[in-house]
């Protein structure tokens, strides 16, 4: 079943890699998608202005705050506010004019979508349009007030400083319609107007701060085909070992409620060996042993070998949980089964050997092993075993592959030799 099933896995995954490979992004939980922007820079104007009248081509005075939220490694939508003060170029007339706005923009990451990642790390291009309004303000030459709708459009270098931190340098042209005054504050002439009726152009440097707790944002996340098939390859490994079946009982360990049960003894569709009598040994253990053995363990009728040989063949063992040095549930038909022979064999000698898997400090796990085997003889005794007993702490069993974590639970026990 386990060779049917991986081939049908591999051909519904298929699909799912493929789209990934198109897109070039992992789902949206491997990066961040917000930033926190804000810059400062200079600005000027064009028409309109009053007869007489001229800007200044470089106005110190223009500064912008946002949020970016990016949908995918490829596009995102911005709110900004912007302030920018306009003043006069030499022998103009003086003015003031104050310039507040907001804005909601779309943004593409032009740089994932060329694959800047093929042949840089630090720079990226973003591009943005989007619509606003503004408001013009003028205190000085005459008091007013215009409010403008703005279609914006403009580009966005970037450099990564840090995942988090990047330096960004953003031109932006804003074309203003509804535009009653000019931008030194006199009356427009063509007022009211349709169309777009000015521009103004703000260039600025500034910081963006993503927030998040993934490593990358969504500016720079590349998720590499390598990744990919990785990735695949980790999850076919994983649904191998799902279909391991540690103790051969024909159910795998994922759905296995008892995983290390007897070998060769009937178990149900859970895994659970069966016993109706709930004496702790199987029942169809349990009936060939009295056909088998007499109570002292030895051979009758048509039985091979000896009960004992069975024990310390490794058939009975007890099973812990990772770094634990108490039995798990699991273990309590083994340790049953130890306690009917011993009581009915109470002259015996038992070795009572403890193991751990390899992961951890050896001294350790060799200590932990040695508590194990200490644990299980406390169990016996206060059972009223009566046999002798000697512990051995044998440390780690390296028989396994360490990195298989169902591999490692048959490894971490306590076994039985009967002298």
């Amino acid at each position: 079943m386990k060779k049917a099933v991986l081939p049908l896995l591999l051909l519904c995954l298929a699909p799912a890699l493929r789209a990934q490979e198109a897109t070039n992004e992992k789902p949206a939980q491997d990066y961040n998608k917000w930033t926190l922007e804000l810059g400062g820079g200079i600005n000027t104007a064009s028409n309109p202005l009053s007869p007489g009248y001229d800007i200044s081509g470089f106005n110190f005075y223009s500064a912008n705050f946002g949020v970016r939220y990016m949908f995918n490694t490829k596009f995102g939508l911005k709110l900004g506010v912007t302030y920018d003060r306009l003043k006069e170029d030499d022998g103009s007339p003086e003015f003031e004019t104050k310039v507040m706005g907001a804005n909601l923009q779309g943004y593409a990451n032009i740089g994932r979508i060329l694959e800047f990642d093929s042949w840089t790390k630090r720079l990226n291009l973003l591009g943005h349009v989007g619509v606003g309004v503004s408001q013009l303000k003028n205190d000085e030459r005459i008091k007013y007030e215009d409010h403008v709708g703005n279609f914006l459009i403009g580009l966005t270098g970037q450099f990564k400083v840090s995942p988090r931190v990047t330096i960004f340098g953003d031109f932006t042209m804003n074309n203003t319609f509804a535009q009653d005054r000019a931008w030194d504050g006199g009356a427009y002439s063509q007022a009211p107007k349709q169309g777009f009726d000015g521009t103004l152009y703000q260039a600025t440097i500034g910081l963006s701060v993503a927030l998040g707790k993934h490593a990358e944002h969504a500016d720079w996340y590349v998720y590499n085909v390598d990744d990919k098939l990785n990735d695949l390859d980790k999850r076919v490994g994983d649904l191998e070992t799902m279909m391991n079946d540690s103790d051969k009982d024909g159910v795998p360990d994922y759905l296995d409620a008892e995983p290390n049960t007897i070998a060769g003894v009937t178990v149900d569709s859970k895994g659970r060996t069966i016993d109706k009598n709930g004496n702790g040994v199987p029942d169809e253990l349990e009936s060939y042993l009295d056909s088998n053995y007499d109570k002292k363990g030895t051979v009758t009728n048509n039985g091979s070998g000896d009960l004992k040989d069975l024990i310390n063949g490794g058939y009975v063992n007890a099973f812990f949980d990772f770094g634990k040095d108490k039995p798990n549930a699991q273990s309590v038909t083994g340790i049953n089964f130890l306690i009917k022979y011993l009581k009915e064999n109470p002259n015996s000698s038992v070795d009572v050997v403890g193991y751990a898997d390899e992961v951890g400090d050896s001294e350790f796990n060799k200590a932990l092993s040695a508590r194990r085997a200490e644990n299980v003889k406390k169990i016996l005794t206060d059972a009223g075993v009566k046999a002798n007993f000697n512990i051995v702490g044998n440390g780690e069993d390296t028989s396994v592959a360490k990195s298989s974590a169902f591999a490692r639970q048959t490894v971490r026990r306590v076994a039985f030799v009967i002298k």
